[in-house]
């Protein structure tokens, strides 16, 4: 189950790197951060930086490559605060 407040934490870091021809609207969970959401790999570095100040987690690289839609951000988001 999706924790909204995560959820909408996550979404408030997303749109800062939305590319113009990209609506905060267009954020749902299935959104997949390259392909629908247009984020390029550099911003997707600094989302993963925001991430990990917001949550107090660490994310590694493994993390990182899995993280190709919201829902799988939120999951890892997820898992690490549940394992501090």
């Amino acid at each position: 189950m999706i924790d909204n407040n995560r959820y909408e934490s996550l979404r408030a870091i997303i749109k800062i790197y939305l590319p113009e021809d990209v609506k905060a609207s267009d954020i749902n969970e299935d959104s997949h951060f390259i392909n629908e959401l247009n984020i390029n790999s550099a911003h997707l570095v600094d989302i993963v930086l925001d991430v990990e100040d917001a949550f107090d987690i660490r994310l590694e690289n493994e993390d990182m490559d899995q993280m190709q839609t919201v829902k799988d951000a939120l999951q890892i988001i997820d898992s690490k605060v549940s394992a501090k």
